[in-house]
């Protein structure tokens, strides 16, 4: 049987302040990372020299994970315990941050990381490369899922896959009449729905404004919005300063920001899929969402083994088994996302998510700027600035909200 704890909402949002000095402790790493945006090949980084995970020749009997909520669910964890005898004991966390601060705990085997973390997690050595040939699935792989510069590091690959989902733009149709179909809905709001603009509480969510201004300030140069050079990234944070008393909420979990959006505190703003399967499943039609002009931000997660599991032979039973076709659909199915097997849509109980979900669209993911820790060195590979590293980002994002 499969022990899964969660975080409740109140404490995964205290936790974001009290763990970001992980994130800082972890960005000064970084500062050689020189890798460029979605699609491209991993720069001249040089992850510290961690042993590869291997799996053994005796299973351990258990697999300690950190996950995102609704990523270890008991209807494929417990096939899973059976199959192979592995208990599943997962701990959802709230945040990146979060998940950063848990892996260093080593406590735990396998982490899903997003991207705002699993560059943190390599640089600092708290997670192992993966021998990806002793994954099975990982042939499976959509190819723009791999070799990014959120799961490979010189050419060595650090995880599998999940799934990945962008950042939708989510608002009121009977409140917002306009249909928006930009960002600007969020940047520049209409003054009706001043003080009900929401934006996930994070400091990567600083890219959405840069993502705004590369689209409608092109004399600033922005190429990629997790490179932002200081004049750039001092364009973004004005923006965000400017927008701060239209803010209703800043939401870090996914409960608080639903109940927001039924009861109308909020109105427009940035939102995650899941959100919306379960405001379609309440019969709350009246909040929909939109994939902005301008692209939106997103992410893909990893499935990362922490440097010196416990349960390594386990951990790699797991990998294999989340990203397999039909796991890998149940998973995206039950949160929300397109799954990264590309086998998996043959799998899913609706043969239209896919469709729904963009899981082979290409072109649908080629304005999707997925979540990327932010490096001095420039990500878009300029070498004649020096770009803002997320401690900065950080430090920034708390003031803004202070004000």
């Amino acid at each position: 049987m499969a022990i899964v704890r969660s975080v409740s909402p109140t404490r995964r949002r205290g936790a974001i302040t009290a763990r970001l000095s992980a994130a800082v402790v972890v960005v000064a790493l970084l500062a050689a990372c020189s890798d460029g945006p979605a699609g491209t090949a991993p720069g001249d980084f040089v992850p510290p020299p961690i042993p590869m995970a291997e799996p053994g020749a005796v299973v351990e009997g258990e697999v300690n994970l950190v996950v995102w909520a609704g990523y270890a669910d008991k209807s494929w964890t417990d096939p899973f315990t059976k199959s192979t005898g592995c208990r599943v004991n997962a701990t959802e966390a709230g945040s990146s941050d979060e998940m950063v601060a848990d892996v260093k705990s080593g406590q735990y085997d396998v982490v899903s990381a997003s991207g705002d973390a699993s560059l943190r997690l390599i640089a600092s050595g708290d997670v192992a490369p993966v021998d990806v040939t002793k994954v099975p699935s990982y042939a499976q792989i959509y190819s723009t899922l791999k070799d990014q510069p959120w799961n490979t590091a010189a050419g060595v690959h650090y995880g599998i896959p999940h799934g990945r989902g962008a950042n939708v733009l989510v608002y009121n149709k009977d409140k917002v009449t306009t249909p928006p179909t930009s960002l600007g809905a969020i940047f520049d709001p209409d003054p009706t729905v001043a003080g009900h603009v929401t934006v996930y509480d994070s400091p990567i969510s600083i890219a959405d404004a840069a993502l705004y201004l590369m689209a409608h300030e092109p004399s600033l140069g922005i190429k990629n919005p997790y490179a932002l050079d200081h004049d750039q990234f001092a364009a973004a944070i004005a923006l965000l300063t400017k927008l701060q008393p239209t803010i209703g909420h800043y939401w870090s979990d996914t409960t608080t920001q639903l109940n927001d959006l039924m009861n109308g505190t909020d109105l427009v703003g940035t939102s995650w899929q899941v959100v919306l399967n379960t405001l379609a499943g309440k019969g709350r039609k009246d909040i929909v969402a939109v994939k902005p002009v301008e692209g939106v931000t997103g992410w893909s997660d990893t499935w990362m083994i922490a440097a010196g599991a416990k349960n390594p032979t386990c951990a790699y039973k797991w990998l294999d088994y989340i990203t397999s076709p039909t796991v890998n659909a149940k998973v995206a199915e039950f949160y929300g996302e397109a799954p990264a097997n590309s086998q998996a849509c043959g799998k899913t109980s609706d043969p239209g998510f896919c469709a729904t979900y963009h899981a082979d669209d290409k072109a649908y993911w080629e304005n999707v700027y997925y979540w990327t820790t932010p490096t001095a060195r420039c990500l878009d590979k300029r070498t004649d600035v020096t770009c803002v590293p997320y401690s900065d980002w950080v430090t920034a994002w708390n003031r803004i909200k202070q004000k």
